[in-house]
């Protein structure tokens, strides 16, 4: 497996050296294990090449968390093609855009459909088509199969029954293939779209494998939406790639109501998640807490700044390290992460050491700072993409002095940690003070009265800007 240079090749990999471990459950409904999940991957494969899917081809996909979107991802990456997955609860509008802007040949929903997704690709002239999967029983044995079915009634699929006959796509992944498409956030300005390839995807979830030492031994539940690079790539491929099983709420998204009782019927041994679900997990501890709760090797807390009062307020009731890390989309997600225990202490406040790339603090001209300077983080790596899609102007801001910019601030401590300040554009400017709103937001959380806090400035005649 050492010697996949495709996130492909590493998934079929580990599907010959663990074929009989479980790979992914639906809570209380399947388990799939790692050689059934490859092949109804290739089962599914073979339909998208007979519906006209060829290499480089953008094919978008709006689900849920379920088992037929894993499929259906791994599918396409496997054909060569380009997978967009999409947030579900888009506009119509919205819709439009990440279709228009991807470049979307195909759109793939859930039997039930999406309509306003399918509006807009309509619209768009894109073709539609779905997918299920389905389970049938065979003299006590169950079987499942996957079908996939255009909107045209002459290009229906029939489906093969994955288990018995799988016949494999003639195409050779290659690791500059773009695997997947995505699109930063947007809150400043217009989304740009981000192309990574399967040399990139394979790079991160081996660089995450590694920081958190990910075996076959290791199980999780999915809590984060898998059309988000942090769950997708942290939490589902990761687990994968290692040999390592997950777990799907069976609601098809996070319910704070079940998550422990996942956790304890799949031997959940960590987890990730953003700040805003770890406060709800915490929440209902402290109101409604469980008889017993698992043994954790670890919690992982990332995409949003953690405040170390809520990092120690986890740890104490769940008895494990929480590990705040660092990651964008731009990196195919992880960037830094704090260390487990035996490898080196975890700081609250610090976003760990950087993990399978270089990281540098840069000055405005380039140079590389010395350790307590802020500068902008900056970052170089085989896991970064190598650009934006169609667009020169953010790519030539992006890409300076040899490092991709990430628009962070931020500084090393003497021990190599990186602690992060706030994004360039967000920091208030106080009568030339530069004041970090995520510094402002720590210690409004550490008072025991206060749950949830922002920070942000507002125009100020006399100081430029205050805190509100």
């Amino acid at each position: 497996m050492e010697s996949a240079t495709t996130l492909t090749g590493l998934l079929q990999a580990v599907a010959e050296k663990f074929p009989s471990r479980r790979a992914i459950s639906v809570a209380g409904k399947l388990d799939l294990t790692h050689s059934h999940l490859n092949q109804l991957v290739e089962s599914a494969a073979n339909h998208l090449t007979s519906a006209g899917i060829k290499p480089n081809d953008v094919v978008a996909l709006t689900f849920p968390n379920t088992v037929e979107y894993v499929i259906l991802f791994l599918a396409v990456i496997r054909v060569r093609a380009t997978a967009a997955p999409l947030n579900a609860a888009y506009t119509s509008e919205e819709f439009e855009f990440y279709l228009s802007d991807s470049e979307s040949k195909l759109l793939l929903t859930p039997l039930e459909g999406n309509e306003p997704a399918q509006a807009a690709a309509t619209k768009l002239k894109i073709q539609l088509g779905s997918a299920s999967l389905i389970k049938t029983t065979e003299e006590e044995e169950t079987k499942f199969s996957f079908s996939i079915s255009l909107n045209k009634s002459e290009s229906e699929l029939n489906s093969v029954n994955s288990v018995n006959s799988v016949s494999e796509p003639e195409l050779i992944n290659e690791p500059s293939d773009v695997a997947l498409f995505l699109h930063t956030s947007g809150t400043t300005s217009r989304p740009k779209g981000v192309p990574l390839s399967q040399h990139n995807l394979v790079s991160s979830v081996r660089n995450i494998e590694s920081v958190y030492r990910l075996s076959e031994s290791d199980s999780t539940v999915i809590v984060l939406p898998l059309f988000h690079v942090h769950g997708l790539i942290a939490g589902l491929l990761s687990s994968l790639g290692a040999g390592g099983a997950v777990a799907l709420p069976s609601a098809g998204r996070f319910s704070a109501s079940t998550f422990w009782k996942d956790m304890i019927q799949y031997n959940a041994t960590w987890y990730t998640a953003v700040p805003t679900i770890h406060q709800i997990i915490l929440d209902r501890h402290l109101n409604n807490p469980e008889p017993v709760y698992p043994r954790l090797r670890f919690i992982r807390s990332c995409s949003a700044s953690l405040a170390p009062v809520i990092l120690g307020r986890l740890e104490e009731a769940f008895g494990a390290p929480v590990l705040e890390a660092y990651a964008m989309t731009e990196a195919t997600h992880l960037m830094s992460s704090n260390p487990l225990p035996q490898d080196g202490p975890h700081k609250a406040g610090s976003v760990g050491k950087p993990v399978g790339q270089e990281m540098a603090i840069l000055d405005e001209s380039g140079r590389i700072l010395e350790k307590e300077v802020n500068g902008e983080v900056c970052i170089r790596g085989e896991n970064v993409t190598k650009g934006y899609k169609n667009n020169e102007e953010a790519n030539t801001a992006a890409f300076l002095f040899g490092w991709f910019h990430t628009g962070d601030i931020g500084y090393f401590d003497s021990d190599g940690y990186l602690h992060l300040v706030g994004r360039i554009k967000e920091l208030i400017n106080r009568g030339g003070e530069k004041i970090s709103p995520i510094e402002v937001d720590a210690v409004l959380l550490s008072h025991p009265d206060v749950a949830q806090a922002v920070a942000f400035g507002v125009p100020d005649q006399k100081y430029g800007e205050e805190n509100l």
